[in-house]
C-alpha cells in the first residue's frame, strides 16, 4: 500500500525548513509521502535532506499582488490534482487562503490549515477586520480542520467569526528545545559568539532576531538604544536576521545606517542562532503583531530573559516579571525603561532568565505540536477511508 501523500504548502523555502522542518521529518518517519510546496530558493537542498519532495511553486510572492494570488491558486489546483495527496496542509496567510480553496477545488480528501496568527486584531480597524475576517471565513469552509496556535485566535475564530468548533484545535507552538536546553559546550558557545561580536566579560549584550521589517518595531527599538546608550556605555544592540525587501514596510535603509552609525551591529540571516542566544544577556522582540513568536521562544529556551510588546502571541510566551518584561506597543520610552531594568540589574537578569528556561521546557517543546498534528492526521484518513500511513521502521 503506498505511503498517503501528504503537501504541505507555504509561501518560500524558508518557511518550510526552518519553521516546519522538524515536523516535516517527523511526518516521513510517521509514514507519509510528504512534499512540500513554495516558491525555490536556497533552502531547497535542506527540505529534500529531510526525505521531503520540494516541488516549486511560480506564482508564490509574499508581496500584496492579487493578480499573482490568482494565478498562485489556479497553479495550484493543477498540481494539486496531479499530485493526488491525502491530505494538503496550509500555512501562512496567503497560501492559507488560495491553497484551502485550490485545494477543494482538487477535491482533495483532507485539508489542513495552520492559523499562526489572523491579520486582523479585534482592536483594528473596521475596515482590515472585516476585510481579513471575511476571506478567512470562506477559505474556512474549505477546510476539514483548523490548527490554531493562539487562544486568542481562537476564540476570535470561534466567537467572533463563528467558526464550527469541531474543526477548531488549540495547537500552540514549540521549538527543537534540544538545540537549546542542553548546556554542553554553553560556555564554549558563548566565547566564541562574544569574540565575534567584540563583547568583554562585562558587556551587556542584547539581541533581537526576525525580519528587517518595520512590522518588528525596529524603528522604535532603535529610538530607545539612542535615548539610553550614553547612559548605558556597557550594553550592546545585535540585530539578527534577513531584509526583507519584497514586504512594503522593509526597514528603510537609512533607518539602518543610523543605527549601525551608533554602535548596533547587524548580522543578517544566521544559521546559528542557538549559539548567538548563548552570547546574549537580554532578548528583545518590540513586535506590533505576533501569532506566536518562535524567536522568543527560542530565547527563552536559551535561558534568557526577554523584553517584549504586550500584544497577542508574545502575551503567551512570556510572563511578565517572572520570564521578562512586557511594554506598549510602539512605545520608544516602554523599551527605554524595561531595557534600563534589564541592563542595569544582572541578578533580575539571572533570575528571570532561569525561570524562562524553565517554562520553555515545561510549554514550548515542539513535540506536542507534532503529536497533536498527527492525531489530526489520523482523524481525517480514519473519516475519509483512507489508509493509514506505516511508520518508518528505526535503523
Amino acid at each position: 500500500m503506498p505511503a498517503p501523500r501528504l503537501v504541505h504548502l507555504t509561501t518560500t523555502d524558508i518557511s518550510l525548513e526552518l519553521l516546519l522542518g522538524p515536523q516535516l521529518s517527523a511526518f516521513v518517519e510517521a509514514g507519509y509521502d510528504v512534499v512540500g510546496v513554495s516558491a525555490p530558493g536556497p533552502f531547497v537542498e535542506q527540505i529534500e535532506a529531510r526525505g521531503v519532495r520540494h516541488v516549486p511553486l511560480a506564482n508564490a510572492t509574499r508581496a500584496m499582488a492579487p493578480h499573482k494570488d490568482l494565478l498562485a491558486l489556479n497553479e495550484l489546483r493543477s498540481l494539486f490534482k496531479d499530485l493526488r495527496p491525502a491530505i494538503v496542509h496550509t500555512h501562512n496567510p496567503k497560501p492559507g487562503l488560495y491553497g484551502r480553496m485550490a485545494a477543494k477545488a482538487a477535491k482533495v480528501p483532507c485539508i489542513v490549515n495552520t492559523v499562526h496568527g489572523l491579520y486582523a486584531l479585534p482592536d483594528d480597524r473596521l475596515a482590515k477586520r472585516s476585510v481579513v475576517y471575511t476571506l478567512e471565513r470562506i477559505a474556512s469552509t474549505c477546510s476539514d480542520a483548523e490548527l490554531v496556535q493562539n487562544p486568542e485566535d481562537l476564540t476570535t475564530l470561534r466567537d467572533t467569526l463563528k467558526m464550527p468548533r469541531s474543526k477548531l484545535s488549540l495547537l500552540g507552538n514549540g521549538v527543537d528545545m534540544s538545540r537549546f536546553a542542553s548546556a554542553d559546550d554553553r560556555d564554549g558557545r558563548r566565547a566564541r559568539v562574544r569574540a565575534e561580536l567584540g563583547a568583554s566579560d562585562d558587556t551587556v549584550v542584547v539581541g533581537a532576531v526576525g525580519r528587517m521589517v518595520l512590522e518588528k518595531g525596529y524603528a522604535e527599538l532603535f529610538e530607545a538604544w539612542d535615548r539610553l546608550r550614553a547612559d548605558l556605555p556597557q550594553a550592546m544592540l545585535v540585530v539578527v536576521g534577513p531584509d526583507d525587501d519584497d514586504k512594503a514596510d522593509s526597514v528603510p535603509r537609512e533607518l539602518v545606517d543610523r543605527a549601525r552609525a551608533t554602535g548596533v551591529k547587524f548580522l543578517g540571516m544566521r544559521s546559528d542562532v542557538e549559539d548567538l542566544y548563548c552570547g546574549f544577556d537580554v532578548y528583545v522582540l518590540a513586535s506590533h503583531r505576533e501569532g506566536f513568536p518562535r524567536s522568543a521562544m527560542e530565547a527563552a529556551a536559551g535561558g534568557l530573559p526577554i523584553i517584549a510588546t504586550d500584544i497577542r502571541g508574545c502575551r503567551q510566551v512570556v510572563a511578565d516579571g517572572q520570564t521578562g518584561l512586557l511594554v506598549p506597543v510602539r512605545s520608544p520610552e516602554g523599551l527605554e525603561r524595561a531595557l534600563r531594568d534589564l541592563v542595569g540589574d544582572d541578578d533580575r537578569r539571572r533570575t528571570m532568565g532561569q525561570a524562562a528556561a524553565v517554562r520553555a521546557l515545561q510549554e514550548f517543546d515542539q513535540q506536542r505540536v507534532i503529536d497533536l498534528t498527527l492525531l489530526t492526521y489520523r482523524k481525517l484518513l480514519l473519516k475519509a477511508g483512507l489508509p493509514l500511513p506505516t511508520p518508518v521502521a528505526a535503523p
